[in-house]
């Protein structure tokens, strides 16, 4: 196990399984998407970690002899530091482990509203080179509704400097964000700017709320309810159909997705609309997770 003081729970992409888990803050300064329960705890409030205890882990990691070629920098608003502390955290980080292969983060849009490209661009040399972006939707009054505290504008314009910065970026859209009222034009905004972006890597999970969506539905008024099956599949029917990508890594695969969807955007987009159009159309010739397979 490793001798890291994690203040629980943790949380990190799929892609990160066999990454370091570095916190170098707890919680999350926004804290406010109605659809997001993963910092909510009384000891999850959000506060930096001492650079000198990031070091301190760090020098214990590679004592021990830990391998380590990638590292997540935990928790979900890590790109709220300065840039000089950022550029500390990156600087231990190769002081102890010269050969890691890539650092990454989650990042709120709001994060690099104060930082230049050229201050990323900086992080990327000193190996910061992957953002995990969660957009959730690119409708401005769906985004309003959930609290997420972003728009398409501010989404765009943070995934933009991501790119000019020389960095890359993996976005995340929650299929049936918006209910049915808002599912379309969800689906199409959504679609709108990624086209925009043209983010290395997409991905869909569908929102599932396993303490109870009262919170969340709060703001729509009764306006929303859970999306059937056959809604999340015409959602992301719409989503595909929108998306004119070039070279996007395309993946949906998360474990709360009853189809699973992988290929390349857009060379595999008709692939991919073929297999959704046939789960709408056809569900028993393709295979679907059951409800008990299927998880947050």
């Amino acid at each position: 196990m490793y001798p890291l003081n994690y203040i629980e729970p943790v949380f990190r992409p799929p892609s990160e399984g066999r990454s370091l888990i570095l916190q170098v803050t707890n919680g999350c300064s926004h804290n406010k998407c109605t659809f997001c329960e993963m910092y909510t705890a009384d000891d999850k409030r959000f506060r930096p970690k001492a650079i000198e205890e990031i070091r301190a882990e760090l020098k214990l990691l590679a004592e021990a002899g830990y391998p380590v070629r990638k590292v997540f920098l935990a928790d979900g608003d890590a790109m709220t530091l300065s840039t000089r502390r950022l550029k500390d955290i990156l600087v231990a980080i190769k002081q102890y482990y010269p050969d890691v292969q890539r650092v990454s983060s989650y990042c709120l849009p709001r994060n690099l509203k104060k930082k230049s490209v050229e201050e990323l661009r900086e992080l990327r040399e000193m190996g910061l080179s992957l953002m995990y972006v969660g957009c959730e939707s690119g409708d401005d009054e769906l985004l309003e509704l959930v609290g997420k505290g972003e728009t398409y504008e501010t989404s765009l314009s943070a995934l933009l400097k991501i790119k000019q910065a020389g960095m890359k970026s993996s976005v995340m859209i929650l299929n049936g964000l918006g209910g049915p009222e808002l599912s379309e034009r969800h689906a199409e905004n959504s679609a709108r700017l990624m086209n925009a972006a043209q983010p290395d890597f997409l991905s869909t999970l569908v929102v599932e709320f396993p303490t109870g969506s009262e919170r969340f539905e709060k703001n729509f008024n009764g306006r929303w309810r859970k999306l059937v099956k056959m809604e999340l599949f015409r959602e992301m029917e719409v989503l595909l159909d929108s998306l004119s990508l070039e070279k996007t890594i395309f993946r949906s695969d998360h474990a709360s997705n009853y189809l699973v969807l992988k290929g390349t955007l857009g060379k595999d987009k008709d692939k991919l609309l073929s297999m959704v159009r046939t789960a709408i159309h056809d569900p028993n010739v393709i295979p679907l997770r059951e409800e008990w397979q299927r998880g947050l």
